[in-house]
């Protein structure tokens, strides 16, 4: 390895033969650099559709009601179910494996909603403070809503970020009050949210207390849905079959109606896409390395040729005294150094084209729901690395073999 006269050889060898080795190692580096762009363009993918679940605790459970489709107990179809603060008492109590329960109302539509001289229609929602250990939210000002807040009944608010634009754009919030249909709500928090689907919808979204809400504005005890989080390493399907059958018995739903309760499970939705990225994993790598072993095959060619060519100076080495294993560690050691190189020239430029995509959705402002940044791990890198290494010494082991067989006499009287 360190026999600086072996790299002389190598170094002549490629220096003869210029063209040929330029256009053998082009195929090892044409290989690297496709598993290189693949596996990137997987990693953006895999990244901007595991986007659309930051919002949001990834074993985070929704339900909501819908209209009932088949006929129980003397009971038509068609009724429209409505959940309510008993059946937010009915959880708690009888579906133990929750850790964190949020009933929502959402009232249809955006609320007209004024500061000063300013108005402007926002989404409006009633939530339980436990949603702030479900939906992934930052405070920069204030804080949310808390238990107390909901006890009271107090008129309190937690705004997003494009309400604190309208109403706030140069002075602090928290403290001031936004009149909300007529009735006056402290600012108490601002919010914000990670880039996903919801973002917008977010940005424009005010925050009070489930019960301020239910009862100021004459909601009564509805409930538009629960968001659910189960207990760690409780399985999220668990908790929704537990949830949906209990309020099937409270609303006389047939048992088989999987329609009169609409559902949402994170967990569910999120290992699909899991093994969907497992798959396309195997698949890029399957390919990356069908076109690397052809760019091998190209090496292991030219080792062979390379071999022939030189059968004479090999059969004088013998004659001089030299080992086969010298001989082989010679060839190998040529085909290592041709497929290392163009693998790693092939590595760099993918990095570096990966990286140049990077930058350039980062300064452009491009925004995609399915795409985000591209990258390659250092684990990546290191196994194309290693696979370089040993399919070098592969490719050159059948040509060192057949080196090391190589018979001196013969070899002397080879023109």
């Amino acid at each position: 390895m360190f026999d600086f006269d072996n790299w002389q050889e190598i170094w002549s060898s490629v220096k003869k033969h210029k063209l040929r080795t330029l256009l053998t190692a082009f195929g090892v580096f044409w290989g690297i650099l496709m598993l290189v762009l693949l596996l990137g363009a997987g990693k953006g993918l895999q990244n901007g559709v595991y986007q659309m679940f930051s919002s949001a605790a990834r074993n985070s459970i929704y339900i909501w009601p819908e209209i009932t489709r088949t006929p129980y107990k003397g009971l038509a179809p068609g009724r429209k179910i409505t959940f309510d603060n008993g059946d937010y008492q009915a959880i708690q109590h009888k579906v133990p494996d929750i850790q964190y329960l949020a009933p929502g109302l959402n009232p249809n539509g955006k609320i007209n909603m004024v500061y000063r001289q300013k108005s402007m229609a926002f989404t409006l929602k009633g939530v339980h403070p436990d949603l702030q250990h479900i939906k992934t939210m930052a405070f920069p000002k204030g804080r949310f809503l808390n238990i107390l807040d909901l006890q009271q009944e107090r008129k309190v608010a937690v705004i997003g970020e494009r309400i604190r634009e309208v109403f706030f754009p140069r002075q602090d919030p928290i403290g001031q009050f936004i009149n909300i249909q007529g009735v006056p709500f402290r600012v108490v928090g601002c919010f914000t949210t990670e880039e996903s689907a919801s973002h917008k919808e977010d940005a424009e979204t005010v925050f009070v207390p489930l019960y301020t809400l239910q009862h100021t504005f004459d909601y009564k005890d509805n409930i538009s849905l629960f968001t659910v989080c189960p207990r760690p390493n409780v399985p999220a399907e668990k908790v929704e079959a537990a949830i949906r059958s209990l309020m099937a018995a409270r609303h006389t739903i047939q048992p088989q109606d999987t329609e009169a309760m609409g559902s949402f499970n994170s967990e569910k939705e999120f290992n699909k896409y899991v093994s969907l990225f497992a798959g396309i994993r195997l698949f890029i790598w399957i390919v990356g390395a069908g076109t690397i072993v052809a760019g091998i095959i190209g090496v292991s060619n030219i080792m062979l040729i390379i071999v022939k060519e030189r059968t004479r100076e090999i059969g004088v080495r013998k004659a001089l005294g030299a080992t086969p294993a010298s001989i082989i560690s010679l060839i190998i050691m040529e085909s290592v150094v041709i497929t290392s190189a163009a693998g790693y020239v092939g590595l760099i430029t993918g990095m570096g084209i990966i990286a140049g995509v990077r930058n350039f959705l980062d300064s452009s402002g491009f925004k995609s729901e399915f795409f985000k940044d591209p990258q390659i791990d250092l684990q990546v890198a290191l196994t194309a690395v290693i696979i370089l290494v040993v399919t070098g010494a592969l490719a050159g082991l059948v040509p060192a073999g057949n080196a090391a067989r190589i018979n001196p006499i013969e070899a002397l009287k080879t023109e």
